[in-house]
Order: C-alpha cells, then structure tokens, then sequence
C-alpha cells in the first residue's frame, strides 16, 4: 500500500487508494507541517487499523513537505512535485486521458495533462486565500463557513456591475446580465450578505476566465476542477455560468478536494 499526504498552508490531507472504488481519505489541521502530516497519519492508520508494516511507502507533497527530511515511521517517504501530483489525481479521478485541471486552494494552479504528460501552465494568486483575506478586512471574519452562509442570502446586483447598467444592448456575445465590473456598482445599501457574494464571485469568476483562456489555448474543451474550493457550491454554479457562455466544460469529480494527495499515492 502507498499513502499519499498533501500538506497545504491550512491543511493536510492523507489518501490512500485501496481499490478503484474505494479511496480512503483523512484531513487534519495544525499548526505546523511535522504534526500535522504526522497526525494526520496515526489517525490513517488508527481509524483504519492498518499495520505499519503493510505500507510500502509514503508519498509526501504540497508546500508544507519540505519542512519533513528523512523518512516518517520508519516508512520510505519520497518527495512527490506538487504540479505532477495534482495532475495524476485529477487525471485519476476524471477518468480522462487529455483535460485541463484548475487545481483552487489558497490561490490556482492550472495544469494540463495529456496522456501521461503533465505540465504546469501557470496560475492565478486568486483562490481560497482572496476571499478569505477580503472577507477578513470587508466582513470581519475568516470563517469560511460563516462567509458561505452570508454569501448564499446576497444579491449580486447590489454589488457589480453588469453589461445592462451601462449599455441599453447585449454587447457582442454578453448579455445584459453578466458582469461587467466586479465591485463596480458597490450600492449604499450593500449588504454584508450582498459583499460576502460579490466576493466569492469575483474569485470564482476570475479562476473561470483563467481556466477558459487555458484551455482554448491548448484546444480542450473540459476543466477540471479540484483542490479545496471544488466544492463551493456557489463557486461551481458561477464555472457553470462561465462554460455556457464560452462552450467548456466544467467537470467536479467526486473527492476532488482530495486529488492531489491522490496523486501523490499513485506517483512512483
């Protein structure tokens, strides 16, 4: 048996794939990257009631990794390249052979991959960390939970401003409804709520663009997304606005906050 870890900045995820079907999955949070990756572990192997001595290897990647040397239990621990991971675990989990992953955690990471050739094509710093600082300083909060809540009871009109505000027609192939400027119209009466959307949809629709420009460069017409913010539910319905406008798809496997620490297991 192989167990992948991916450690982030916030948080560290443990995968280890038994069978097609059946991937197990632990995630922890501490605050270094020694006792998180180690907790995370122990309570792989406690929950589980894996023998140490079952396990062939450990596959460590993410920023956090390179705070670890030498090997952990005893286990053969190998550094896996995160861009590398996170396109074995999207390739994984989509069941696709030639795709384009947008990988969103604390900022985006855009990889291709194509058969078995993976290849970082760059990113934005626009992720999970953007609505979680401007929530911060326009909110006062960083919880994503509470964020989410605000956001989910917003009206987005409040906040941006969109093609029909400023023209009397569609321009071009935009309609009257899309956003013309994010936080361009920022009314008086704004609410909270309101802010908590207009935020979320900046990030997500930003992430959108980069990932359509991506993709029509390399004549792919499916995204996949993984990492943390793949199952933001409002995230995935403004992707799902931005693929009906620009004809790509826009694929959220099952256990896709997990791909990368997939890859890291099926790496060798």
């Amino acid at each position: 048996m192989v167990i992948g870890i991916d450690i982030g900045s916030t948080t560290t995820k443990v995968a280890a794939i038994i069978s097609d079907n059946n991937i197990i999955k632990i995630t922890t949070r501490a605050v270094d990257a020694i006792t998180s990756a180690t907790g995370a572990f122990g309570k792989m192997i406690m929950e589980n009631d894996f023998r140490l001595d079952s396990i062939d290897r450990i596959n460590m990647t993410g920023a956090g990794s390179s705070k670890i040397t030498g090997d952990l239990f005893g286990i053969k621990t190998n550094k896996i390249d995160e861009m590398a991971a996170i396109g074995a675990g999207g390739k994984y989990l989509s069941k696709k052979d030639r795709i384009i992953i947008s990988n969103i955690g604390t900022g985006t990471a855009i990889i291709q991959v194509s058969g078995n050739v993976i290849t970082h094509l760059g990113g934005t710093g626009v992720g999970g960390g953007t609505i979680i600082g401007l929530a911060k300083e326009l909110l006062k909060t960083t919880d994503f939970d509470t964020i989410l809540r605000y956001a989910l009871k917003g009206n987005i009109n409040n906040v941006d401003l969109n093609v029909g505000d400023i023209a009397e027609a569609n321009i071009g192939f935009l309609e009257k409804t899309y956003t013309a400027s994010n936080f361009g119209k920022m009314l008086d009466i704004a609410s909270r709520e309101d802010i908590a959307l207009g935020i979320i949809n900046l990030t997500y629709q930003v992430i959108g663009m980069v990932s359509v420009f991506a993709a029509r460069s390399k004549d792919n017409h499916t995204v996949v997304i993984t990492g943390n913010g793949s199952n933001n539910p409002i995230g995935q319905k403004i992707l799902k606005a931005i693929s009906g406008m620009y004809n790509i798809d826009f694929d959220f496997p099952a256990d896709a906050e997990y791909a990368t620490a997939i890859g890291a297991a099926l790496s060798t």
